[in-house]
């Protein structure tokens, strides 16, 4: 099944790249991709910037999966102009606005991680922005498991940010940690992903704590109805915050969006006995386990990455039905690198989407 659209495809664009050894994003001009048997392209809308794409510039030792070249852009959104002949799946029709998973696997049966339902873990699947082409362009094709229609109501802009900065605190929380209404929750970081949490816990009915370094966010959380009582100052040392408020062994579950050797560390000392730690942010790539607290508190510390295609369809429709609203401002494309200097500056307070011409 094709899309007249396709008679109208360039077969050249001008994409973001990354090239091995330079860690400067390339804006170049490179071929189209072609319509896969078994996916879709699509004409992108929106692309999300992430710290990851940092990374994925700065860190040249990378999975064997990543290629010398490419189109870097791991959050998207865009509009089909054109399904693979081998796609069975009649939910997609030729102009439908798509969320596009960057990783939703192989699918394959005998997949190690894919036959134990964790598709964003598989290594043999295509990876969008990751090692692997991905959505800083104006065309991006995907594998057809990996689009997730967008519901009325839901700009390209709050998609493109849903597939990841939402999609992983959701899988974090709901998946991971399995927190429910009647915990207390310490919260480190309301930055791309942090805000998001905040607001996924606000609708499970969790009571959190919120703790970041700068004030404006925290005003924000207040914006979201977490009451003054619940901010810690900026400041205040967490454990000094805990044992002064009455807290003390009753925090169920850290969510720790920041990642430094400071959160860490704070973090197994304010969590109760027999409490959950869920480690998300990465700022500081080391950090230390103390055994004795650990083992003496019976603490589980869950590591967490990326979200499910299912858990996705969730956020899209939590996001239509005004439960979640993604903080996300835009730019356009031709912007990126302008955008990700700003991001690693600590300029942006939130998530940016690129918008596509």
């Amino acid at each position: 099944m094709a899309s007249s659209n396709l008679e109208e495809v360039p077969s050249t664009m001008w994409a973001w790249r990354k090239h091995r050894g330079n860690p400067k994003p390339v804006y170049e001009q490179v071929p189209v991709p072609s319509l896969p048997s078994n996916g879709i392209l699509c004409k992108m809308l929106a692309s999300g910037v992430c710290r990851s794409d940092h990374s994925l510039l700065t860190i040249d030792k990378q999975a064997a999966w990543f290629e010398d070249k490419y189109i870097l852009g791991h959050e998207g959104c865009g509009q089909i102009i054109g399904i693979g002949s081998e796609v069975q799946n009649g939910r997609f029709q030729v102009g439908d606005v798509v969320a596009l998973h960057a990783v939703p696997g192989c699918g394959q049966d005998d997949c190690p991680e894919c036959s134990r339902d964790l598709a964003q873990l598989c290594e043999k699947g295509h990876h969008s922005g990751i090692g692997q082409d991905g959505f800083y362009a104006p065309y991006a094709a995907i594998d057809i498991r990996g689009a997730v229609k967008v519901p009325k109501g839901v700009t390209p802009a709050e998609a493109a940010v849903a597939t990841d900065a939402v999609n992983t605190a959701y899988h974090a929380i709901t998946r991971r940690g399995q927190v429910t209404k009647d915990e207390t929750v310490f919260l480190f970081g309301l930055g791309g992903l942090g805000l998001n949490a905040l607001q996924i816990l606000i609708h499970i009915g969790a009571r959190v704590i919120v703790s970041d370094i700068r004030q404006e966010l925290l005003d924000e959380a207040q914006k979201l109805g977490i009451p003054p009582r619940d901010l810690v100052p900026i400041g205040t040392a967490p454990q000094q915050f805990i044992a002064e408020n009455g807290l003390s062994g009753k925090v169920d579950t850290v969510l720790d969006f920041v990642g430094t050797h400071q959160t860490f560390e704070d973090a197994q000392y304010i969590v109760r006995r027999g409490g959950k730690l869920l480690c998300i942010g990465s700022l500081d790539t080391e950090n230390t386990i103390h055994m004795k607290i650990g083992t003496r508190k019976r603490l589980s510390f869950i590591f967490s990455y990326g979200g499910q295609v299912k858990d996705l369809e969730e956020v899209l429709d939590l996001i239509a039905a005004g439960r979640i609203k993604p903080q996300v401002e835009t730019r356009k494309i031709g912007q990126f690198d302008q955008v990700l200097q700003e991001l690693c500056d600590g300029k942006v307070r939130s998530r940016v989407a690129l918008l596509h011409e």
